[in-house]
Order: structure tokens, then sequence, then C-alpha cells
């Protein structure tokens, strides 16, 4: 894993605990902008210090070439002039050099892939950092939103809200049923008075009735009872069992 790959991932790793802790949010953001941005320029740096290192290998590639070249031509002065031996000797100094630039040719190679995959990754930590800059303040928001929900709920809790609440309703609930019961009892009571009413009425037509019947029968005087009359008797006895 690469040293970028890591400083990312420690990033990721807090801005991920950010989300999860409930502290200040904009303490947290501000942290951790400050966190990325301190890597951001450790990444510069490195990127830097990799693009200097290939100049230097490009450099020492160069210079490996220009003695190879140079003992080439030192061999052909030695073999012009018929010393073979010197010949060979700077022919194999040559050799030398030129396994050099062919090891730094290499390198050159493999650092410029380096660089431009540190410049890659740069761009991406830059583009996450502009980003998150930008979703500051919705996330601000949105953290303090459910912070303050939660605080609610705690504070419900703590207090025992709910439960005053859940009394409250339970007394509702009884004003309703005593509410219902007066209206209950006045019915009872209306219909006790509309029963006396008719009573009465009742009461005054029996009394109407009965002088009429005297009337009818005139003013004579009615016949005293000198004893149990059948026809009587059978009267009473049905009126007692209605």
């Amino acid at each position: 894993m690469s040293l970028f790959e890591r400083m990312w991932m420690v990033a990721r790793s807090n801005f991920t605990d950010w989300l999860n802790n409930r502290e200040d949010p904009e303490q947290q953001v501000t942290r951790i902008l400050q966190e990325m941005q301190g890597q951001l320029v450790m990444n510069r740096q490195a990127v830097a210090q990799a693009i200097a290192s290939q100049k230097r290998t490009e450099r020492q590639a160069h210079q490996a070439q220009s003695m190879a070249d140079e003992w080439y031509r030192r061999a052909s002065l030695a073999m012009s002039k018929g010393d073979e031996t010197l010949a060979r000797e700077a022919l194999s100094r040559r050799q030398v050099y030129l396994d050099t630039t062919q090891q730094k040719h290499s390198q050159v190679q493999q650092q410029v892939v380096l660089v431009a995959q540190m410049r890659k990754n740069l761009q991406t930590l830059e583009n996450k950092l502009i980003d998150i800059r930008n979703q500051k303040e919705l996330l601000i928001a949105r953290s303090r939103s459910a912070k303050a929900s939660l605080e609610v709920n705690e504070m419900l809790d703590r207090t025992g809200s709910r439960e005053s609440m859940r009394a409250f309703e339970r007394l509702e609930e009884k004003v309703g049923n005593l509410e219902a019961q007066v209206e209950v009892n006045a019915e009872l009571q209306g219909n006790t008075l509309e029963s006396r009413f008719e009573a009465l009425t009742q009461q005054k037509n029996v009394e109407a009735e009965l002088t009429a019947i005297k009337t009818q029968l005139g003013n004579s005087e009615l016949p005293s009872a000198s004893g149990p009359d059948p026809e009587l008797e059978k009267i009473r006895s049905e009126l007692k069992r209605l």
C-alpha cells in the first residue's frame, strides 16, 4: 500500500468517525479539513520529490551515456595509435557506463509511471477536499438536525414528559367519560320529568272521564254498597293483575 493510499484511508476513516460522532459538527469538519489540507501539502511535497528524483535519474543516465561515448572515443584513439590493449580496456570501461545508462533509463521509465500515478492521486485528493468544503454547510445542518432530534428524545425520556403526556391523555379520556355521564343523567332526568307530567295528564283525564260518567248517570244519589258485588269484585281482580 502506497503512502498516499494510507493517508487517504486515514482521512476517510476520520470522516466516517465524524459522521458517527456526536461532537460539535463545526469543530469536527474544521479539524477534518485541516487534516486533509495537511495531507494534501504532504502529497504535493511527495510528488515534487518524485519529480526531482526522476529528473536526477535522467541526468545520471545522460551523464553515463556521455561517459560511454567518451570511452568509445578513447578506444578509437588507442586503436588508431596501435595500442589494442588500451583500446580493449577503454571499451570495457565504456560497457560499464552503457550498463549504467540502461539501468538509469529503466529507472526513469518506472519513475514516470510513479509520478503519473501520484499526480492522479493528488488530483483525487484535491477533488475530495473541494467536495467536502462544498458540502460543509449541508453536513453541519444535517448533523445539527439529527442531534437536535436526538436531544429532544433524550430530554423527553429523562424528564418523564412522555409519561406526563400519556397521563394527560388518560385524564382527557376521564373528562370525556364524565361529560358523557352528565349527558346521560340529564337525559334520564328529562325522562323522569316527562313521566311525571304524563302521570298528571293521565290523572286529569281520569277525573274528567269520571265527571263525565257522573253526568251521564245524572245527579241522582248513587247507591251505597250494601255488600260484595260480584261484578265489582271481578273488576278489582282484573286491576290487580295489571
